[in-house]
């Protein structure tokens, strides 16, 4: 567990019916505004596409092998990551979101650190991510947190992949 302020980050478990409820609903958010970035926006969860409805409905077993790490606000959570299961000496961030309403606050920084000491626990020697290029606030921010862009290891136009050591 660590602690920033009021922000208190905890590896999420699963069990809890509102916690699992929290974070379908910050997966939700985080699905919903990608494909409005992306021009495909859509009216709700309903209509987004099958693999992320299968995140948000059952998180537990979309992410069984990986980390999920939640940021809490007196205990409501207003942020989160999800850290895949190491694989050759790295481990992928993805879905890192934190609620616009609390933006600005170090939440995700510290969603990250939490994120470094997992990964450094597990034996990774890198963390990469992949990040859509017109993000350019969240590309700061993980140049701020050391990561450095890398050649691409996805196909997808407009898409910038980084990585740091641990």
């Amino acid at each position: 567990m660590t602690e920033q302020g009021e922000i208190t980050v905890v590896r999420w478990p699963g069990q809890s019916p509102s916690a699992r409820d929290e974070l379908a609903g910050l997966l939700a958010a985080y699905h919903l505004q990608t494909e409005a970035e992306k021009g495909m926006a859509v009216a709700d969860v309903h209509e987004l596409p099958d693999r992320y409805r299968a995140e948000i409905s059952d998180p537990g077993t979309a992410f069984a092998e990986d980390v999920v790490l939640l940021a809490l606000n007196g205990g409501t959570a207003v942020g989160c990551l999800v850290m895949t299961a190491p694989a050759a000496g790295s481990s992928e961030v993805k879905r890192l979101w934190t609620d616009p309403a609390v933006r600005g606050q170090g939440i995700a920084s510290t969603l990250f650190g939490a994120a470094f000491e997992q990964a450094a626990k597990t034996g990774v020697s890198a963390v990469r991510l992949s990040v859509w290029n017109w993000r350019t606030g969240a590309i700061a921010l993980y140049e701020r947190l050391g990561f450095a862009v890398v050649p691409s290891w996805d196909e997808r136009d407009q898409l910038v992949c980084m990585q740091r050591a641990v």
